[in-house]
């Protein structure tokens, strides 16, 4: 003790404030985390600022330059990482825009700020891992975390709930289970073991890569708009989402997948005064019989000289068809309807005859809710079955040869949710990868929610011609909630 009171004799004021304002930062932050089993780790605190017995700073006592030197910036980039880590881990991140699944809301190209504090950020369930990438080193390719140790699931207050209307970003549910070759693509696991079966797959790592199991909070980051919340049922009917049977208004920059005729070719400068992204754009070669087919829906389809496919706002038809553009136009989803073109949708099995378009029959399809106990039909199981043994623990659930659904090794009736589940979707609604694919989304993969626009880049043009989106720079990443 006379050695503690000799140590705190000698401690400046300056220091003695400094200790103070952390303090109360850290404990503040103890009370939010709801773990005062942390606080303990106050004393190390005490002993960095006050006491000194851990020589934290032995360096600075070194004889020799290029120790203190090299030690120096070693120790600031210490306390950067750390301040990174608990920022991205507590308040927000920067998140990029891969695709163009969201756009014309959000373009390929953004970089976003995504507030994490909105709906609570999550407790990191992988704690141990490099704060500035996401699940993989750059240039190794090896994991950027430790599988262990690792906590479960804990979310802290947040301002509010999630929203049907906000645009979110997750954790992608479905890529639970990837294969490393495979995991920055659309094709996800589910869809190659549809494709090839588990067995190839398995034998072929020079193919697909080593299949590897990631951790929730460590599988590939998704934005989508929300626009289904716990216990609502969601139908599609002819473009238009349906909640609990009451119609839901289109986002401004909604937009759809159409087949344009015209006499003039669509070229990259016309297509960016639009906003039109080149690589979405396909020029269709259509022979004479298959114009002739194609001209019940498509006005000009035998006499004009150039079809497009590409996705387009109801701005950028009005906009195409007053530059004499527009020979004739159709939406291509209206074919869909009747041919049935649409596959592997969700839930398997379930949806054979829904589409993008149509989709959720006709009581619609009953999202999850924590505590929403439902009967396990075989539609049912059909319908849950991943929220249940994927994304609530029970591995080992599965349905019967005799109709029935047994859990933890016992036949079950019903089943009650653990957590809130929400449905997913781009405004980009034809070229969107979302939860009419893959399913609901479990209320412990979410991230949180894009607040700005960082800075945009235009992958078509170089930097000196329009490849930076002024325009965007700290704009509102939710312009239509």
């Amino acid at each position: 003790m006379q050695d503690i009171r000799s140590r705190l004799a000698v401690v400046k004021p300056t220091r003695w404030v400094r200790f103070g304002l952390v303090s109360a930062i850290f404990f503040a932050w103890v009370a939010w985390l709801g773990n005062w089993w942390v606080a303990l780790l106050w004393f190390l605190l005490v002993d960095i600022y006050l006491l000194g017995y851990i020589p934290f700073t032995w360096w600075k006592k070194s004889k020799n330059a290029a120790v203190r030197s090299v030690m120096g910036w070693v120790d600031a980039i210490i306390y950067a990482l750390i301040l990174v880590y608990f920022i991205f881990a507590f308040v927000g991140q920067n998140y990029q825009i891969p695709s163009s699944s969201l756009e014309k809301t959000l373009l390929t190209g953004d970089y976003l700020w995504v507030n994490k504090m909105i709906y609570g950020p999550r407790v990191p369930m992988t704690p141990v891992h490099f704060p500035l990438v996401h699940n993989k080193m750059p240039l190794t390719g090896t994991d950027s975390y430790l599988d262990s140790p690792s906590l479960e699931y804990h979310r802290l207050k947040g301002l509010r709930n999630v929203e049907s209307g906000d645009i979110v970003v997750f954790n992608f549910p479905a890529g639970d289970t990837v294969t490393t070759r495979y995991e920055e693509t659309p094709e996800y696991y589910d869809l190659l073991v549809k494709r090839y079966g588990r067995e190839f797959i398995a034998a072929h790592p020079e193919q697909f890569g080593r299949i590897k199991y990631r951790p929730v909070d460590r599988r590939q980051n998704f934005v989508k708009r929300c626009v289904g919340l716990p216990g609502e049922r969601i139908a599609i009917i002819a473009d238009t989402i349906y909640i609990n049977g009451k119609p839901q208004a289109m986002p401004e920059h909604v937009q759809f997948n159409y087949m344009v005729a015209s006499s003039r070719v669509f070229d990259q400068e016309m297509l960016h005064d639009l906003g039109i992204t080149p690589g979405d754009v396909t020029p269709v070669d259509f022979n004479a019989q298959q114009r002739a087919a194609l001209s019940p829906w498509l006005e000009g389809a035998t006499t004009s000289p150039y079809i497009y496919a590409l996705p387009l706002t109801q701005e950028m038809i009005t906009r195409l068809t007053e530059m004499g553009y527009v020979d004739g136009i159709f939406k291509m989803n209206n074919v869909y309807r009747t041919t049935g073109a649409d596959i592997n949708l969700f839930p398997e099995g379930i949806s054979d005859n829904w589409t993008l378009a149509d989709y959720g029959g006709g009581d619609g399809l009953l999202i999850p809710a924590k505590g929403l106990t439902i009967k396990l039909t075989p539609a049912a199981w059909a319908t849950y079955n991943r929220c249940i043994r994927n994304y609530e623990g029970h591995n080992d659930a599965y349905l019967g040869e005799d109709g029935r659904v047994y859990i933890d090794g016992k036949p079950q009736d019903s089943y009650t949710f653990a957590m809130d589940y929400y449905f997913m979707m781009g405004d980009n609604r034809d070229m969107s990868q979302d939860s009419r694919f893959w399913g609901f989304v479990p209320e412990d993969h979410i991230v949180g929610s894009p607040m700005m626009v960082l800075i945009s880049f235009d992958k078509d043009r170089s930097i000196f011609n329009g490849g930076i989106r002024w325009n965007r720079i700290l704009r509102d990443a939710n312009p239509d909630k």
